[in-house]
């Protein structure tokens, strides 16, 4: 359950995550290639249809997130992308609530930033099918488990009353890291294949 609703959270927690998500919001603006515009599309809907596919974990349910994937191919251009993407669900679905929407939305695109300043360095420059597959599992299993410790700790930080479901919630992105580390690996030896320029290090990454 990547996506917080409304009435959850407490004040500072969310005007903390709105103040750190509108902060990275601005500097991915002032640093967006409009070149990737059209990938920045098709990587959104990819994220809004992927989240429909929802499977039930124990008392929760879980559903790939791609921050991972979205990171490495889109790098600052991943926060808009995934604030698009995750307006498109509260409004049409009601996944998440608006007020919480911050919070939510650097939950999932921090991790993505991390995938590409911390990994996409090394896919740029991998040669071969196992590294490829290797690096890009772990930017796969790094965006989930570092939204999952996100998603906990803002709902630890909000009482003791929700302990208990932060730790359900970490429980549950354990499988979702295995699933989401396949699809990545593959994605990312996938797009090496067929278009190369998706995985090139660019100058507007992430420096």
């Amino acid at each position: 359950m990547a996506h917080i609703p409304d009435g959850v959270l407490a004040a500072p927690v969310l005007v903390g995550g709105g103040v750190l998500a509108a902060t990275a919001l601005a500097v991915a603006v002032r640093r967006l290639d409009y070149e990737r515009i059209p990938q920045a599309a098709v990587m959104a809907a990819a994220f809004f249809v992927a989240s429909l596919v929802s499977v039930p974990v124990a008392p929760s349910s879980v559903h790939l997130i791609l921050n991972g994937l979205i990171g490495l191919i889109l790098g600052w251009a991943a926060v808009p992308t995934i604030l698009v993407a995750l307006v498109m669900q509260v409004t049409f679905f009601g996944h998440g609530g608006l007020l919480v929407l911050g919070v939510n939305t650097f939950n999932i695109a921090a991790p993505a930033l991390a995938c590409a300043a911390l990994i996409g360095p090394f896919i740029a420059r991998a040669r071969g099918r196992t590294p490829l597959f290797a690096l890009g599992a772990l930017a796969g299993a790094l965006g989930v488990a570092l939204t999952g410790t996100l998603v906990a700790l803002s709902l630890g930080l909000s009482g003791p009353a929700f302990l208990p479901a932060a730790k359900v919630i970490l429980a549950t992105y354990v499988p979702l890291l295995l699933v989401e580390a396949a699809v990545t690996g593959g994605a990312v030896v996938f797009l090496r294949r067929v278009a190369p320029e998706l995985l090139a290090r660019r100058e507007d990454s992430l420096g």
